[in-house]
């Protein structure tokens, strides 16, 4: 007797609107993705930032007022960032790479 094989990959079928397809199939052929291959990644990333916006966190009391505390404290200043901010867009006038 053959001994049974659990399923490792199952079949998901779904009707589209052909412009649907069509969008989703030019979106593939960009990625260099078969439509199996793009659909599965963007079911599986929109998946996984419900999940992540899902999440329930739990602290103890002295952890969430530590939390409570640090978002609370006056922002620090990161040097990097503020220069960064300051500098011209490459789109914008007057633009010069910085090296």
């Amino acid at each position: 007797m053959a001994a049974k094989v659990e399923r490792k990959e199952y079949p998901i079928s779904m009707r589209l609107p052909e412009a649907d397809v069509a969008m989703i199939d030019r979106a593939a052929s960009l990625r260099g993705r078969s439509r199996t291959d793009f659909v599965r990644d963007a079911a599986v990333r929109a998946a996984e930032d419900v999940l992540m916006d899902s999440r329930l966190i739990r602290m103890s009391p002295e952890g969430f007022a530590e939390f409570m505390e640090v978002l609370s404290a006056p922002a620090a200043s990161v040097p990097d960032m503020v220069e960064l901010a300051k500098r011209r867009a490459p789109w914008e006038p007057g633009y010069t790479a910085k090296r």
